[in-house]
Order: structure tokens, then C-alpha cells, then sequence
């Protein structure tokens, strides 16, 4: 498989797999398709040119596709899997963008035809918004990419999803393993989301807040308006992580309390100057 001539579909045209739809357009990437459960969202993407067909369906045109990018929720992969394994072309590439691997990356091996090869993927992109009415192929710029391997992964096919990533906009790929994937983003995405929530859900009711918010606010909680589908299930999928994140959080955060309850002004300005520096070096 080479080139854009690439037969690509792309299951589940939300959020994400609408801006990969938008991207692949953009790039050169005429032979795209979709599956999605809402017609809707199939006639808008048709429409916006960034697929040159829809279906609602897999088995309709799966069996014709050099590469699928499933872009569902978790759990949804895996049925996915299981419900059009015998449609699935041989030698051809299929991708995810699920922002969990260890309790995951197994079961699909497990269900995952012989002649077809799964290379783990996930975009560090994305928006709080969900639907295709909110995607963007802007999304993607100058963005993060994350890849688990598999010993099963060919190198010629990990040498095609780095060529469509990069030509999607994506700045920098690394590769990790499902366990060390899990542990960072429940520390880089997943705290993040749950500090803008606990920090939104802390204000007093009936305050006129929004009068009073400049760009620190804003910032630290654009991402509290989260799909509560999703999260929760990202959340409870990584949950180990996730809790050891918030326990180092909180721990940090009762540093700042202690020098605030014993006025150590000297305290406070050390962690100030640790975090500054550690700002930096990002």
C-alpha cells in the first residue's frame, strides 16, 4: 500500500474522525469513505467533500479498504472488531484513536484476523465539543501523536501511518508501550480534564463569574464543558493511573496550602520557582 490512492475509511465521523476526514482532504487523500451510525452526520460530511461515500454499516464497503481509522469510543472497537472481522481485506492496515491501550491492546489481537495488521494509534488533539459541526483539520497542527507497536506490526505499514500522520499536520510521533501510554495520559490528559471539572463544579452558585474571568480561568477550564460519555469511560478505563495522578496533585496542591496556613513565604515562592522552571523545560 502507497501513495494517496489509498482506499481509507474512517468509522465513526465525530469530533475526530470528521477533522481526519477534513486532514486527509486537505492533503491529498481523494479515496476516503465513512461509517456512522447517524445519517446526519453521513449527508453533512458528504456534503463538506470530505468523503465520497457514506455508510451506515460495515460490511458494505470494508472488504475494499486498505487502511480503517476507527474512531469510537473504547469499548465500541472491539465490537467493531468482532462484528465485521470476516469482511476485513487481506493484508490491509487498520488504526484507532482511543485515548486508553493496556486493557485494550490484547483483546483486539485476540479477535483480530491473521492477514489484517492493527497499529495502535493516538492523536493528542482533539476538542471539547463533540459532533462533526465541531471538527477541524486545524485540530491536528503542530500536534502530538502517540503509537503502541505490537511484535505483529509490519514496518512497512508503521512507515505508512507515519507518512499520513505527518501529512495530516502532526509535529512530533512518539512510540510507547500500552502501560506507559496509560500512565502519562492519565497524568497529561485525564487530570487535566478532571482539575477543569472539580475547578468549575468549586464556584459558588449564583456568582456572576463570567464577569470576573480573565484568560487563566478560561484557559484552565475550556475543557470542563467534556463529554461525560466518553470521559467516564476514559476515566474508569485508566482508573489506577488516574487516581495516582490526583493523589500527586493534591499532594502538591496541600504544599502551597501549608505555606499559605503557616504565612512561609519562602516555601511558596520555592514551589513557584520549580514550577516556572519546569514550565520552561516543556
Amino acid at each position: 500500500m502507497e501513495g494517496k490512492n489509498l482506499k481509507i475509511l474512517i468509522v465513526g465521523l465525530g469530533v475526530i474522525g470528521g477533522s481526519y476526514a477534513m486532514a486527509l482532504k486537505a492533503a491529498g487523500y481523494n479515496e476516503v469513505y465513512g461509517i456512522d451510525i447517524d445519517l446526519e452526520t453521513l449527508e453533512k460530511a458528504k456534503a463538506l467533500g470530505i468523503i465520497k461515500e457514506g455508510y451506515s454499516k460495515g460490511k458494505d464497503i470494508i472488504k475494499d479498504m486498505d487502511l480503517i481509522v476507527i474512531s469510537l469510543y473504547p469499548r465500541l472497537v472491539k465490537d467493531f472488531i468482532l462484528e465485521n472481522r470476516e469482511y476485513f481485506k487481506a493484508g490491509s492496515l487498520i488504526t484507532d484513536v482511543a485515548g486508553v491501550k493496556e486493557l485494550f491492546v490484547q483483546e483486539i489481537l485476540d479477535i483480530l484476523p491473521e492477514d489484517v495488521d492493527f497499529i495502535f494509534g493516538h492523536p493528542m488533539a482533539g476538542r471539547e465539543k463533540k459532533g462533526i459541526d465541531y471538527a477541524s483539520k486545524e485540530v491536528f497542527k503542530d500536534a502530538n501523536y502517540l503509537i503502541t507497536l505490537t511484535e505483529k506490526n509490519k514496518k512497512e505499514n508503521i512507515e505508512l501511518l507515519e507518512k499520513i500522520i505527518y501529512d495530516l499536520g502532526f509535529k512530533n510521533i512518539k512510540y510507547v508501550s500500552p502501560s506507559y501510554h496509560d500512565k502519562m495520559i492519565g497524568f497529561t490528559s485525564q487530570l487535566p480534564h478532571a482539575i477543569a471539572v472539580a475547578l468549575i463544579n468549586s464556584d459558588e452558585e449564583g456568582r456572576d463569574t463570567g464577569k470576573f474571568i480573565g484568560d487563566s480561568y478560561r484557559d484552565l477550564t475550556r475543557i470542563a464543558n467534556i463529554n461525560e460519555d466518553l470521559w467516564s469511560e476514559l476515566f474508569f478505563e485508566n482508573k489506577e493511573n488516574l487516581l495516582e495522578a490526583i493523589n500527586n496533585f493534591l499532594n502538591e496542591l496541600n504544599k502551597i496550602k501549608s505555606a499559605l496556613l503557616n504565612d512561609d513565604e519562602k516555601l511558596l515562592k520555592e514551589l513557584f520557582i520549580k514550577s516556572s522552571r519546569r514550565r520552561e523545560k516543556l
